[in-house]
């Protein structure tokens, strides 16, 4: 789906650039994914894993343009991509055409100033406007600034996911799976 631009501020004033990805962002995602995932434990893989290559990012970003129901939102600030912020269908069948996925992840350095509610918020109006009746997300129950946002915007905890992720250590953590009608 095609967005934007649209420039909204963040709690510290600065202008922030709202708009869909573009198979020219490509090599900046794949930058990215693999600096946000070193960056916090809450995403759902190492560093190491981020393997996709260019031109499958670059199709990817088109599947999203292509779309009428999903995107693939950015941020930037002064040009530099500093997150997004995804709308997904959950399957291609009628009978799950009335929910969606939302995803979110900032650079930690832009974390707190109100960018990641602007993006949710966007993409919660986007998905509404789209015909979505839920959006629905998972996250890490340890995570409790991402919770309050969710739950700021009106999202709650329906159930949870035992041992959802296991760490390098041995470790496991629990995720929520989280709703709210729009």
């Amino acid at each position: 789906m095609k967005f934007g631009p649209i420039t909204v501020k963040d709690k510290l004033g600065r202008d922030i650039i709202l708009r869909n990805a573009e198979p020219s962002d490509a090599e900046d995602l794949i930058k990215y994914l693999k600096v946000t995932t070193a960056e916090t434990p809450y995403l759902i893989r190492e560093p190491d894993e981020v393997t996709i290559t260019i031109d499958q990012e670059k199709n990817f970003i088109q599947g999203r343009i292509d779309s009428d129901r999903e995107l693939m939102l950015i941020a930037t600030i002064d040009g530099k991509h500093i997150g997004n912020c995804s709308l997904m269908g959950i399957g291609g069948y009628r009978r799950y055409r009335h929910r969606c996925d939302v995803a979110i992840a900032l650079y930690q350095e832009y974390c707190g100033t109100g960018i990641g509610k602007l993006m949710m918020e966007t993409v919660l109006d986007v998905a509404r406007r789209c015909g979505y009746e839920q959006a629905e997300l998972e996250v890490i129950a340890g995570n409790n600034n991402a919770i309050a946002l969710y739950e700021k915007l009106g999202f709650r905890k329906y159930g949870g996911f035992p041992d959802n992720m296991k760490y390098a250590d041995g470790t496991y953590v629990d995720a929520w799976w989280m709703m709210k009608k729009l």
